[in-house]
């Protein structure tokens, strides 16, 4: 399939009803709002992400980050959020995806799957039949304390290009993206959509500069991509 648009982006760690202003003027196609974590950046309270979930205009998708993997905990989170996307930033049971998807029908799911060697593959794969679409994570779930996104670091964008290639459902590139990289990153893997939270931040804030290279770098480097 010819790439002829830009490269959907999602911004993600917003904090503040700003900070979505300042994602969606430069051309952010969805917003990622981070619930309770065991660790990584970003995290507000499930008040501010109804704050600001609905203030974000349509058609920009707001994403709930969740760590919950069961469903009555994760139903009783968009009851009290209104994401309109529900990002799974840990693994949930293909029987779980199920049931989800039968108790919010009109909720996107989001499977991340951190990218940690090639049986991530296969990982990806058990599940994206259940889900709407995956992102491609640098997280360590297997760590004490559990990793989950937001680490800053690049993984094996071989493995998940593959992933892409055999994926029946769009895939989102994550990990370790800033304005520097993302052109090759995009051009290694020919993701639907790239997810990016520490590459745009300084000192912990959404740094407009940033924000506006990121997409400039999209925009100059990315049109006439072809991905199969």
């Amino acid at each position: 399939m010819e790439a002829t648009t830009r490269v959907r982006v999602k911004v993600c760690c917003i904090m503040s009803e700003e900070e979505a202003r300042i994602a969606v003027r430069h051309g952010a196609s969805a917003l990622g709002l981070v619930s309770r974590m065991p660790s990584g950046p970003g995290v507000i309270s499930e008040e501010r992400i109804a704050e600001i979930a609905s203030q974000v205009p349509p058609p920009v998708g707001t994403f709930l980050l969740s760590c919950a993997t069961e469903v009555e905990e994760l139903v009783e989170q968009h009851r009290r959020t209104r994401a309109n996307t529900l990002q799974l930033v840990d693994h949930v049971p293909r029987e779980n995806l199920r049931r989800l998807r039968q108790a919010l029908p009109g909720v996107r799911l989001v499977q991340v799957i951190h990218v940690a060697s090639p049986a991530s593959l296969d990982e990806a794969l058990s599940v994206a039949s259940e889900v709407d679409a995956l992102l491609l994570d640098s997280g360590n779930p297997t760590l004490a304390v559990k990793e989950l996104g937001g680490t800053g670091r690049v993984h094996d964008w071989e493995v998940s290009r593959r992933i892409r290639e055999r994926s029946p459902v769009p895939v989102f590139l994550a990990g370790g993206l800033r304005p520097e990289n993302v052109v090759e990153a995009v051009r290694q893997v020919g993701p639907f959509g790239v997810d990016i939270c520490s590459g745009l931040r300084t000192n912990g804030a959404l740094d407009e500069d940033k924000v506006a290279r990121f997409f400039r770098a999209l925009d100059s480097g990315v049109l006439g991509l072809h991905h199969v």
